[in-house]
């Protein structure tokens, strides 16, 4: 059964949302991944991605569900304000972050971006039940019976956290936004990843832009490709475009990055708006 454990991308650019012609294939929304797993959905990550996944929920009735951030850079929270089951009575959701030193919490980064002269509402206008959750990255949550989300602090200004999912014997890593450190994969995220059966990646630049965007936090899809190698990855999925990546740019890149992979025989595919994969399956879900 593909909704055991079936993961969908509603955002995957990174930094700002961009769209036009020059966007239609692999997408323009910010980071949101959807994570249906031993029957709860969870939600990883609030970018412009959120919304229309909030449409899609919407017509499935009550939700109950939680949402992980990743971190609370702009990209990463701006969907939240626009995320419709937030304002409908009937759910429920919890909202985590892992990467925040007190005493600043979760809500205190949601409320900052909901607040004058930023915009005219605050939380307290979510006609849902939210609770907002704290931990330190590096705990075990346990979303559900026969979920284990471990999670791990990643290389970013301000901080982040990566998530890897676990379920029935197949796993999932999310790991944005991280700033890779010299030549060789970093062993604490090699072991963290191991074996994974799916590793979503940031990819954000070339590696010549890398060069000239050092310390801004990102990663480039050969730097994942290592990782991926190191850690016997079964799929690994650069995420995180560079809004400077039109179309033609992102499939010239993806036909280097799967050919590269190809050689050190690890399966890649670049994150794609609403495509859907299947830990254990290197090809997605067909449309």
């Amino acid at each position: 059964m593909t909704d055991d454990f079936l993961i969908r991308f509603w955002g995957v650019r990174g930094s700002i949302a961009c769209g036009g012609p020059d966007y239609a294939i692999y997408g323009g929304n910010t980071s949101c991944l959807e994570v249906r797993v031993g029957g709860h959905v969870l939600i990883f990550d609030g970018g412009t991605g959120i919304r229309p996944l909030g449409e899609a929920l919407m017509r499935e009735g009550a939700i109950t569900s939680a949402i992980y951030l990743s971190h609370t850079h702009f990209d990463h929270i701006c969907g939240l304000p626009f995320f419709g089951p937030l304002f409908d009575p009937k759910n429920h959701f919890d909202i985590w972050s892992g990467h925040l030193d007190w005493p600043l919490t979760t809500r205190d980064a949601v409320a900052s971006l909901m607040s004058a002269p930023v915009l005219p509402i605050d939380p307290d206008i979510f006609q849902a039940e939210v609770n907002f959750r704290d931990f330190k990255s590096g705990q075990t949550l346990y979303p559900a019976d026969g979920i284990t989300l471990k999670t791990t602090a990643l290389n970013h200004p301000n901080g982040a956290t990566g998530y890897r999912i676990e379920h029935a014997g197949r796993s999932a890593c999310y790991i944005t936004d991280l700033e890779h450190e010299g030549a060789e994969p970093d062993p604490a995220l090699v072991e963290f990843v191991l074996g994974t059966d799916i590793l979503i990646y940031d990819a954000s630049y070339t590696e010549q832009e890398y060069a000239q965007r050092r310390g801004f936090g990102h990663s480039t899809w050969n730097a994942g490709l290592a990782l991926a190698k190191a850690a016997r990855v079964g799929l690994y999925v650069p995420f995180h475009h560079d809004p400077g990546h039109t179309d033609p740019i992102m499939a010239k890149l993806e036909a280097e990055a799967v050919l590269a992979a190809e050689k050190v025989g690890v399966a890649c595919r670049f994150a794609r708006e609403r495509m859907e994969l299947v830990p254990g399956r290197t090809e997605p879900v067909p449309a």
